[in-house]
Order: C-alpha cells, then sequence, then structure tokens
C-alpha cells in the first residue's frame, strides 16, 4: 500500500514540477506534502527519494529538498541527445535483433495499443516505457543502453505529459509502427530516422503543452 502511495505521489509530484506549480530552487517540506496528500512521511520520503534519482530534486544535507527544474533551453539539449541515442540504439538494433526480441516488441506495442482504445495516456507510458527499453537491449551495447535507460529516467515526466495532449496518443502509435517496420526489415537507416522523429515531436509537443498549461494558469 505504502508502495502504491509513493507511486501515485512521486506521479503528482512530478507534474506539479514540470508545470511550474513548484518553482525551480524551492524548498519542498515533507510535512506539508504529508497534510497535503493526507498520508504518512513514510511514502512522501520514497517519493522525493525517487524524485532526486530521477534529478527533478536534489537533497541537500541539513537544509531539505528542492526543486531543480531544467530551463526549456536545457531540456531541448536534452530531447536533442535523447533522439541521437535512440537513433544510435535503432541503428545498431535494427543489424542485430532477433526474431524472438522483434516478437517481444509487437506484443509490447500491442498493449500500447490497448492503452490506446482504452485512452489511458499513463497506461500507455508504461508499455511505451518498455518498447524502447527492448529496442536498447536489442542493440546490443550496454554503454549505449546505460546512457539512454539514465536520460529516458531523466525525461520520463516530460515525455509522460505530452502523451495527455490530444493525438498524441495515435500518433505514437503510428511511429511505432514505422519503428517496428525498420525493425523486421533490417533497415539501419529507417529505424534511426523512425526513432530520432519520434523522441523529437516528444519534445515539440512537451513544449506546446507546457506553453498552454502557463496560459491557462
Amino acid at each position: 500500500m505504502e508502495v502504491l502511495r509513493a507511486n501515485h505521489i512521486l506521479e503528482d509530484l512530478e507534474q506539479m514540477i514540470v508545470t511550474g506549480q513548484f518553482a525551480n530552487g524551492e524548498r519542498l517540506d515533507e510535512i506539508r506534502l504529508a497534510e497535503h496528500f493526507g498520508v504518512s512521511r513514510t511514502p512522501i520520503r520514497e517519493a522525493l527519494h525517487r524524485l532526486g534519482m530521477s534529478g527533478l530534486v536534489e537533497h541537500r544535507p541539513r537544509r531539505g529538498v528542492f526543486v531543480i527544474e531544467p530551463g526549456a533551453f536545457e531540456l531541448v539539449q536534452m530531447f536533442e541527445a535523447m533522439a541521437e541515442l535512440e537513433a544510435s540504439c535503432g541503428h545498431l538494433a535494427a543489424k542485430r535483433i532477433s526474431e524472438p526480441q522483434i516478437a517481444a516488441l509487437r506484443a509490447t506495442d500491442a498493449l500500447c495499443r490497448a492503452a490506446l482504445a482504452a485512452n489511458d495516456p499513463d497506461e500507455y507510458y508504461t508499455h511505451n516505457e518498455k518498447f524502447h527499453q527492448q529496442i536498447y537491449d536489442a542493440a546490443q551495447s550496454s554503454y549505449l543502453e546505460d546512457l539512454a535507460k539514465k536520460l529516458q529516467k531523466r525525461l520520463k515526466p516530460y515525455r509522460r505529459m505530452q502523451l495527455h495532449l490530444r493525438g498524441r496518443l495515435e500518433q505514437s502509435m503510428i511511429e511505432h509502427g514505422e519503428i517496428l517496420l525498420a525493425l523486421s526489415q533490417g533497415d539501419s537507416a529507417g529505424a534511426a530516422d523512425a526513432l530520432r522523429g519520434h523522441v523529437a515531436v516528444q519534445g515539440e509537443k512537451f513544449h506546446h503543452l507546457l506553453n498552454h498549461l502557463k496560459a491557462t494558469r
């Protein structure tokens, strides 16, 4: 139960940070957060710990936990780097992926499609995250996989939020189809281009969403 609460609190705090409800540099108070969410401080501590691992907050000894939100320029750079990392993984995966790995990717893609049918962006993100990690694994480059997973974790709240934009889930599924086709055909250049575009458009969609949220506040 505590783990489930921490998961929900983590997602809520991520959204509050990336939409500016908590200012960059603001101190997050455990007691106030516990009162806000109606829970004990235990799941709050767990959620803050995981936020620290993703880089959205910084734990400062004897001072507390502070929001560390990247600026717009830094976010653009991170999405650019993520797009190139994914493209590199796709390029290698198209050369090295096995038939069982292709089958596993198709199975995960089917779960994404089910989440789309249920209009559940958060469930979609869960399976989408696995879809990308399977491609990292298929690239058979442990160093590249480690880099991709670290940046994927850092960008998770931003990539998850852009899925809430109207039409984004449907567009993402189309992009998945292009990625799967290139991988199954051993098309390295096609897989790289499809993954690069898939991630780049996520950054664009997130900025549209963020601008909309700020305009309505």
